[in-house]
């Protein structure tokens, strides 16, 4: 991903990296999730990150808003479902990919889980392109923005970390690796609190029961539906100091270990472990240590990322620009660092 970033940069003297990151994403889930190299087929390596936004343009769509002139947005992309067949087209590639390249995955569905082979395909594109393709989509670039935005010195301090860990840029890093930076991985658990890739979860009450706050208690009925906020959860005063403010360091040591417990943006606190009944994201882990390598690969590939004001700057419309200095000048000319995410 940085090397292409960087030959953009060498050739025009700018880079959105918002592409690269995608098809980075893209063919690092695909190995891992369907146990395929996204460059045994041009087309998919080249254009599969493109045909998964589209497949979940379409679903999430009737969800989002969007910026639209009301009651325009309610009225023309909020009250219906959009048809399969737009994205149809897209969808079959990805299957026939998934369906030639991953047959050991396959295989296993088919032999453990007793799964069609059908149902196995479609479990795993929805579990590569919704669960994690989609939300890796959106928290890394969140990881960016708190890293450029930071004003605090913490990007001199993660680097110490990591460089203090790891070594420089020849040494391999790991999800052991990253486990010894507690730096970093708060780093990354403050990112997940402020920014939760899935904002909003819902439930219905299997059984009367009542819900307690602070200081008021609910009675919920069997077959209620409940919604529950993140953001704002997660801004509870009672339980963050200064809630509004990104601290970096906020789960480190002791007590910031034991704030763990109160973090929820995997539909489950950070210290619980998944299961058929709570329904916690079961790959909530390996999301942490993925993003905690990410941050780690960045300083200690570059010393520092840093953010120019901008009057115009518009996260929504991936319009964020980031400066990257390098700890050793390479030989050739990059001119200015300077990315459009």
């Amino acid at each position: 991903m940085w090397d292409t970033i960087e030959s953009d940069i060498s050739k025009s003297g700018s880079s959105t990296y918002l592409t690269p990151l995608q098809q980075f994403i893209f063919s690092f889930l695909t190995r891992c999730l369907v146990g395929a190299d996204p460059s045994s087929s041009p087309e998919i390596a080249e254009s599969g990150y493109a045909m998964l936004n589209r497949w979940l343009a379409l679903q999430l769509l009737p969800t989002v808003k969007v910026g639209l002139l009301q009651p325009l947005e309610e009225i023309f992309l909020h009250s219906f479902a959009f048809p399969f067949l737009l994205v149809q087209f897209d969808y079959n590639k990805l299957v026939k990919f998934v369906e030639k390249e991953g047959k050991e995955v396959i295989e296993r569905g088919e032999s453990e889980f007793k799964l069609s082979s059908q149902d196995a395909i479609h479990n795993l594109m929805f579990i590569l392109g919704f669960n994690a393709f989609g939300g890796f989509s959106v928290f890394f670039p969140s990881l960016f923005t708190a890293i450029a935005n930071d004003e605090t010195g913490i990007q001199e301090k993660l680097r110490k970390e990591v460089r203090e860990k790891c070594g420089s840029s020849d040494s391999p890093l790991s999800f052991d690796s990253v486990k010894e930076m507690e730096l970093v991985q708060s780093f990354v658990y403050e990112t997940l609190r402020l920014n939760p890739p899935v904002p909003l979860q819902y439930g219905r009450a299997r059984r009367d029961f009542k819900l307690s706050s602070h200081d008021s208690v609910y009675e919920i009925k069997k077959g209620e539906l409940l919604c529950g906020y993140q953001p704002l959860v997660m801004r509870d005063p009672e339980v963050f100091d200064d809630p509004e403010t990104f601290v970096a360091d906020r789960f480190t040591k002791e007590k910031g270990k034991e704030l763990l417990s109160y973090l929820f943006w995997s539909n489950g606190p950070q210290t619980g472990s998944p299961t058929e009944s709570n329904k916690q994201c079961v790959a909530k882990d390996y999301v942490t240590l993925t993003a905690s390598l990410f941050v780690a690969y960045l300083f200690q590939r570059h010393l520092s990322t840093n953010e120019p004001s901008s009057n115009n700057r518009s996260f929504a419309s991936h319009v964020i620009m980031l400066n990257l200095s390098e700890e050793k000048p390479r030989e050739r000319s990059l001119g200015p660092r300077v990315y459009a995410l």
